[in-house]
């Protein structure tokens, strides 16, 4: 009766079926001590390809400088740096779940936060190449380190918001890491004493660097998880923030803005929550992970969606409110004609996202749409479509027409080795995902065993028929206490 204080019996279960802690890990470790399937392989070798194309886009690129990419004298940012916000925005959703979910002690998060903190790695990686690669001369990428320098105040210049990208991307990456691997830790241990072969025993028991499940290691574990977590919580907020301000502090049309930091923490969350929903979805089919990936996690996401949706809508028309009550005819001028005009060069980009991302997850009010699974694959994709959107519409529609009109640019459009780069981030993206699914645990086991008696579905019973028959019970008590008075 105990646990009937903790878990609330409306709630519906975490964990389906009925399962014990021994079930829970052999579901869990049985994808990754199996032969991978057919579908993984298909998968894999087409995310390969991606990435072996993506090499050699940016071999061009580095051996004939960026003039193999169709930047001009006005649009100096293209696709780029369009796809590192995109992926930057990406890597939110992962130390979300993850640290923030578990301050506020939100037991849903435990079935998806070990793919999401991956996804986040991954999407970092990703990200940090487009701003190396966009310089040109690669070799010369140390300038923008922070180390102490003689030159003055030219490079590195510390007053300049690139420089900070360098230290907010850079902490956020290794803080991330350190908080995937430490949830690993315990799991590791766990295929390291179920490992059969010499190589997997030797390669968990490595990683797993010495685990032992003793009271100790669970405390300093359990500690270190909870630094972790609160030092993860500011950076949530502070690496897109610092990432808006690459265009907030400009005097260009369209960037020199203040909305930007709250707008771009919204919109990143918005599309991250939306990539884990992608990839949970097929990994939860391909897994046979249904029990512990429900659809109740699936509504939960959902619902931060339209809750992340609805700011970002309400800053798309914020922006357009202040361009025109702050009379800057310049301000006014870009919003009004280079984006709201469907009949400008790019008014298709401003009218999809302001579909993809405004119109469409309002759908998502209804509870059997948001418990649809095939729906929220497919509106999870629109999201993210729509968010690489809003990210080429303040980039490219910002720049290609400002100040001076001898210097604007008719029309940016991407070459092949643009779209290849990018192309190649996604086949890393997913490589790296793929051997994760397979070599490790993407269900936190130890996370799953700890709510299982206050949230699996067998338990839930179990207490839900306890309460009846105290229930019962009582009324008994307190219809023979009125009948003996």
């Amino acid at each position: 009766m105990s646990l009937l204080k903790y878990e609330s019996q409306l709630r519906e279960p975490l964990v389906d079926g009925d399962k014990d802690y021994h079930q829970v890990t052999e579901d869990i470790c049985r994808p990754i001590e199996a032969k991978p399937g057919r579908l993984w392989y298909i998968g894999f070798s087409i995310a390969v390809c991606l990435l072996l194309f993506g090499i050699y886009s940016v071999y061009r690129e580095v051996t004939y400088g960026t003039g193999e990419w169709n930047l001009n004298k006005t649009v100096g940012w293209g696709w780029d740096i369009t796809n590192f916000v995109w992926w930057i925005g990406i890597g939110h959703a992962g130390t979300l779940i993850s640290a923030i979910l578990l301050l506020f002690r939100q037991g849903w998060r435990t079935g998806v936060n070990r793919a999401a903190e991956a996804m986040t790695i991954f999407a970092v990686i990703c990200a940090g190449q487009f701003p190396i690669f966009h310089m040109g001369r690669v070799w010369m990428f140390f300038f923008v380190l922070p180390y102490p320098n003689s030159r003055g105040p030219v490079w590195p210049n510390f007053s300049s918001p690139l420089m900070w990208d360098v230290f907010a991307v850079g902490t956020y990456f290794t803080v991330s890491l350190l908080f995937w691997y430490t949830g690993l830790l315990p799991d590791l241990a766990t295929l390291r004493d179920r490992a059969r072969t010499k190589f997997r025993k030797m390669f968990y028991g490595v990683t797993s660097f010495g685990w032992s499940g003793s009271t100790k290691h669970w405390q300093r574990h359990e500690s270190l998880v909870l630094v972790l977590a609160g030092i993860s919580t500011p950076l949530v907020l502070s690496v897109h923030t610092i990432v808006s301000f690459d265009f907030a502090t400009s005097v260009v049309p369209g960037w020199h803005t203040t909305i930007f930091p709250p707008y771009f923490v919204a919109g990143a969350i918005f599309s991250g929550f939306a990539m884990v929903q992608s990839l949970l979805i097929i990994t939860r089919k391909v897994l046979n992970l249904e029990d512990y990936i429900t659809v109740g996690h699936i509504e939960a996401m959902n619902k931060v969606i339209i809750l992340t949706g609805s700011i970002v809508a309400c800053a798309y028309l914020t922006e357009l409110f202040v361009a025109w009550y702050g009379q800057n005819q310049y301000e006014w001028w870009a919003f009004r004609q280079n984006r709201a005009n469907l009949f400008s060069p790019y008014g298709w980009a401003y009218y999809g996202m302001m579909f993809c991302n405004v119109v469409s997850p309002q759908l998502f009010w209804s509870r059997k749409l948001r418990r649809n699974i095939a729906f929220t694959f497919f509106m999870s994709v629109l999201i993210n479509v729509g968010m690489w959107f809003e990210r080429f519409v303040i980039i490219v529609t910002s720049i290609y027409r400002d100040y001076l009109p001898s210097a604007w640019s008719t029309y940016y459009s991407p070459t092949i080795w643009e779209v290849g780069f990018y192309l190649g981030t996604l086949g890393l993206f997913f490589t790296c995902f793929f051997l994760f699914a397979k070599y490790f645990p993407v269900i936190a086991v130890a996370e799953i065993k700890a709510i299982l008696k206050t949230s699996g579905e067998n338990y839930k019973k179990k207490m839900t028929e306890t309460e009846k028959m105290d229930a019962e019970k009582f009324y008994i008590e307190e219809v023979e206490n009125a009948s003996a008075h």
